[in-house]
């Protein structure tokens, strides 16, 4: 078909059925025609008589300057290409106060000297925000450029996400890797060395819905302590508990801050630092008998995994060969035992919180704990009894409260999926927004509620 002339375009009936169909309020289709490289195109005109109004004075305008022709670009309609040809007038400002001489249409859904319709630039956003998809994906569909359909994704989360913070109670601190470390070989000792490991640090509400608050680079007290004093004091100030790995930089960093916050010390590290403890006694055992690492050869090697297990989670037949094997092989196995069963003691003292446990009950496992602790004779397990000795105020708080740092954990699995869903990330800026927006579901959901409840 040949295409429409300017007039054609103007003097078109701005009314129709296909207007109403293309539904890009402000505008009317005025002809329609088949491209064999974009497919369809679209040429449209103004319906909109406040597109006339001046952008600096609002006088509408009644004087024509020029016709021009914009081609913005819009949504897909069906599986065949669309393309937008926007007939418009540019107008002279007769107002005489007014400083601006001319001007070019725009509408809300089209603004001045934007390429993309505001209904396109919002389903970008949404497309990278909530279905999950990677910027590059999106603009490969679309076929829009990468910085195009960034800027979109911004602009659809920096609401939320600038948003002043909901109010914490429980306040969650955990570090997570960002991408791999960077090993370099030292020339002189031969030895391979970390030269680059990097690090954020996460901010969660780790009693409510707030989800995931902030990250920041690095695991260090002065990072923590900066983004602390970054926000209001009422804020801080309602912040009753703080949940932490055992990690001495985030306690000192607390204490700095937060003065007023009961440190509560996280149940899943302390019982996997159990857990490695049985396993340097394991393995230092096997060096000392053997000579060398553990083999299959080796019983301790092969009930690794079993010493691991939680008592609870084991067969009485299962606990039994573990037991009675490593009873066999003398002193060594019983080392190993006795680390187990501290391991255990600890597990066993940690059950008892969120239970309301009284302080009789708390002093008798304790006890059990620190008795089979002394009894052993592996340093490792001594190692493990003064650090217990050492945080006991914020494992107590934890027995206490119930509060652990558990939704930090879940958000720093989230963390490393978008990470790996994008195939890493260059920007840290980018990369905390993009985990930080995957984070804060359950806060946006409640939020969105609160809304829309009748005042």
């Amino acid at each position: 078909m040949s295409q429409p002339t300017q007039d054609q375009c103007v003097q078109e009936p701005v009314e129709s059925d296909a207007s109403r169909l293309f539904g890009l309020e402000g505008l009317a289709v005025a002809h329609v025609v088949t491209d064999g490289v974009d497919g369809r195109v679209v040429h449209v005109v103004t319906a909109d008589e406040t597109a006339a109004g001046c952008p600096s004075c609002g006088v509408i305008s009644v004087s024509v300057k020029a016709r021009v022709s914009t081609r913005p670009r819009d949504l897909p309609h069906g599986p065949a290409g669309l393309s937008l040809v926007w007939h418009k007038r540019r107008w002279r400002c007769v107002e005489a106060a007014c400083a601006r001489r001319s001007f070019t249409e725009s509408l809300p859904a089209v603004p001045a000297r934007a390429r993309l319709t505001v209904r396109l630039r919002a389903e970008l956003g949404a497309a990278v925000a909530d279905s999950g998809r990677t910027v590059a994906e999106v603009a490969g569909h679309h076929r829009i450029g990468w910085p195009t359909v960034h800027a979109a994704f911004i602009d659809h989360v920096s609401p939320a996400l600038t948003a002043p913070l909901p109010p914490v109670s429980v306040l969650g601190v955990d570090e997570t890797r960002r991408g791999k470390p960077v090993f370099a070989q030292d020339e002189k000792s031969g030895r391979w060395v970390v030269v680059a490991d990097r690090w954020h640090t996460g901010f969660v509400d780790a009693a409510g819905a707030g989800g995931l608050l902030a990250q920041v680079e690095g695991r260090s007290a002065t990072a923590v302590t900066a983004w602390l004093a970054d926000q209001p004091a009422a804020w801080r100030q309602a912040i009753t508990h703080v949940a932490i790995d055992l990690s001495a930089s985030y306690a000192a960093a607390v204490r700095a801050g937060l003065p007023h916050a009961v440190i509560v010390a996280d149940r899943f590290h302390l019982v996997r630092l159990a857990g490695d403890t049985v396993t340097a006694v394991r393995q230092r055992v096997i060096r000392e008998t053997e000579g060398r690492r553990g083999r299959k050869v080796d019983p301790a090697w092969r009930l690794r995994r079993r010493l691991l297990t939680a008592h609870e989670r084991l067969r009485g037949d299962s606990f039994a060969r573990m037991w009675n094997t490593l009873i066999d092989t003398g002193a060594p196995g019983e080392e190993i035992l006795s680390a187990w069963v501290v391991k255990e003691d600890l597990r066993a003292l940690l059950a008892l919180a969120g239970t309301s446990p009284d302080r009789e009950e708390i002093s008798r496992r304790l006890g059990v704990f620190y008795a089979h602790a002394a009894a052993s004779t592996a340093p490792e397990v001594h190692r493990l009894a003064t650090t217990i000795e050492a945080w006991w105020p914020a494992i107590l708080a934890g027995l206490h409260t119930g509060y652990s740092n558990a939704r930090s954990e879940g958000y720093n699995r989230l963390a490393k999926h978008v990470g790996r869903d994008a195939f890493g990330f260059r920007n840290p800026t980018n990369q905390r927004r993009r985990i930080r927006w995957s984070c804060t579901r359950q806060h946006r959901r409640a939020a969105a509620v609160m809304i829309t409840l009748p005042a």
